[in-house]
């Protein structure tokens, strides 16, 4: 059996720039361990696998480790498959997934994601903020909880500066961490470790953004923000929150395109 394959890197402008993930057309679902073996072949943060039904499609993502809830560079480049490679003329394309109904929309210079925000809570359980520190090499500070561990620094220079523990990461109680500050350059920046997931740092995270959008738009009093992931890769997310909504828009440029063969 031979599948289509395809590499893009997403949330960027640039080759070899943002987060490249695969993409994988399926015309049924295959089953969840050939799923993941692919995903783990592939070696990127996220593989994409969707398959179209009448008016969607139903999308999911896989880690080389385990199956994700949502991801966002991944559906950012699931959409530029759609849309580019596979000759789709409507001005959206909407996805069914995990974390429900999404759509990705063409815009002049990429594309708009709307997807579901999530909020950020204080912890308060002591232990708990010892551990998330001491992984990050941090004195005791504020950290907040959501669909990630979510850490406020001081600096864009600070948050460049960060040297984690990846083992001890493995540890901790939520999916990945997120490290933020305000930008130089734009309104905020981040870092993004999910060593949980075989992802010791991903380049560009969307996902991420759905709960740093929310966090920024309270602090700074706007719902529209220009961020950057401070990555070897790096890459940029324009972030509007409307809530319980975040649309963020980002580009994609495609890196590969090919056949992969399984046994029948």
């Amino acid at each position: 059996m031979q599948l289509n394959l395809f590499q893009v890197d997403a949330f960027t402008h640039r080759l070899f720039g943002g987060n490249p993930a695969a993409v994988c057309p399926l015309s049924e679902w295959l089953s969840d361990d050939l799923l993941q073996a692919i995903a783990e072949e592939n070696n990127l943060s996220e593989t994409a696998f969707f398959v179209a039904k009448a008016q969607s499609f139903d999308l999911r993502w896989f880690t080389p480790e385990a199956e994700v809830d949502l991801c966002g560079h991944a559906t950012l480049a699931a959409a530029h498959v759609i849309f580019k490679h596979l000759n789709y003329q409507q001005p959206s394309v909407e996805f069914d997934t995990k974390s429900g109904r999404l759509t990705v929309s063409r815009e002049d210079d990429g594309y708009s994601l709307d997807f579901p925000a999530c909020g950020s809570q204080l912890i308060t359980e002591p232990s708990e903020i010892s551990a998330v520190c001491k992984a990050l090499g941090l004195a005791k500070r504020p950290i907040y909880t959501g669909a990630d561990y979510l850490i406020p620094l001081e600096s864009e220079s600070a948050v460049r500066a960060l040297r984690p523990d990846f083992q001890a990461m493995q540890s901790l109680g939520n999916r990945g961490v997120i490290v933020t500050a305000p930008g130089e350059n734009v309104d905020f920046v981040s870092r993004c470790f999910y060593p949980k997931l075989r992802v010791n740092e991903d380049p560009v995270t969307g996902s991420a953004h759905c709960q740093l959008t929310p966090y920024w738009a309270d602090r700074l009093g706007k719902t529209e923000l220009m961020a950057r992931q401070l990555s070897a890769r790096g890459g940029e997310v324009q972030c509007g929150y409307d809530s319980p909504r975040v649309i963020l828009v980002g580009s994609a440029v495609d890196y590969l395109s090919g056949t992969i063969t399984l046994p029948r």
